[in-house]
């Protein structure tokens, strides 16, 4: 298959990106962060996450981040919601697009949520329910597509059978996560021929972690497969919390990088991106985990 003309990034570095910081970032820093990224062209960004701040201390606050940013209309902000909880308060916040999620390992499951997959699920329909009512546009991840850090190896199968589920139950999109970044790019053409034999290449998006350092070849082989939704972290903030030793999402600088060089519209600034990049790791104080933000400012 012929590769795009255009690409749709979704930047989570405001959630995902942020949310395995070992330090709290403060709301005025974090409000700055996303107005400086909707300044960038991108026009998606998971603005928080409405978890308990128990489990991930670092996205306490998001229903201030929600009230404080200045929104630019041709912006979504979403958030993740986990529970009836979550997706109520992020609601009275001012969301207008959640986020689920549930995952193709059951271990990776308890873990994170303390119940099964199909516990989840059931959670994910009760947030459906309520959003369908309200009106709210809801995006659907699925978590260790390609690998568990506590089963190994996640058949095929189970992932289209969740991605199949959340899509029935309303999802737009449905976000496929290499939590650990274990993928490489065979096992990711191999994923995606099974995957949409159910959900539609059109309802599928990829979202890769660099760990083995396969991010952008898997995202290449994504594109060839026919994706056109690429989930990434600004900086290449990130990791999961759940799941020791998993690196930063791909970097978004990367992604644009590669995309500008194939040609293809991501409607991004890259200079303007790897300026935002390098102030939010300046804050952190650390490098950037982007190389071409590094070689680009070296």
């Amino acid at each position: 298959m012929s590769l795009p003309t255009d690409v749709k990034i979704i930047e989570v570095g405001p959630r995902d990106g942020l949310q395995n910081e070992k330090q709290p970032i403060d709301e005025a820093t974090r409000i700055t962060f996303i107005e400086q990224l909707a300044e960038t062209g991108l026009t998606y960004i998971e603005a928080g996450s409405f978890v308990n701040p128990k489990w991930v201390p670092q996205m306490a606050g998001s229903d201030a981040i929600l009230k404080g940013i200045s929104r630019k209309p041709d912006v979504t902000y979403a958030v993740l919601t986990p529970n009836l909880k979550g997706y109520e308060r992020a609601l009275a916040s001012g969301a207008t697009e959640v986020a689920v999620f549930g995952a193709a390992s059951e271990a990776f499951m308890q873990t994170n949520t303390n119940c099964s997959i199909e516990e989840g699920l059931d959670r994910v329909q009760v947030i459906m329910d309520a959003a369908q009512k309200d009106n709210i546009t809801v995006r659907g991840y699925v978590s260790c597509v390609l690998g568990c850090p506590y089963e190994g190896d996640i058949a095929p199968g189970k992932v289209r059978d969740v991605a199949q589920r959340l899509l029935e139950m309303g999802c737009y999109e449905i976000s496929l996560g290499d939590t650990v970044g274990f993928g490489t790019p065979g096992k990711v053409t191999q994923l995606l021929d099974i995957v949409s034999s159910k959900v539609p290449m059109d309802k599928l998006a990829v979202h890769f972690h660099g760990t083995y350092g396969q991010a952008l070849a898997n995202i290449y082989a994504a594109l060839q497969s026919g994706v056109r939704v690429i989930d990434s972290s600004v900086a290449g903030l990130g990791g999961c919390p759940y799941a020791k030793g998993a690196a930063g999402n791909v970097a978004t600088e990367d992604l644009v990088y590669m995309l500008n060089g194939l040609g293809i519209h991501s409607g991004v600034d890259l200079d303007a991106l790897i300026t935002v990049g390098n102030a939010m790791s300046e804050k952190l104080g650390r490098i950037s985990g982007s190389k071409v933000a590094r070689a680009m400012t070296a």
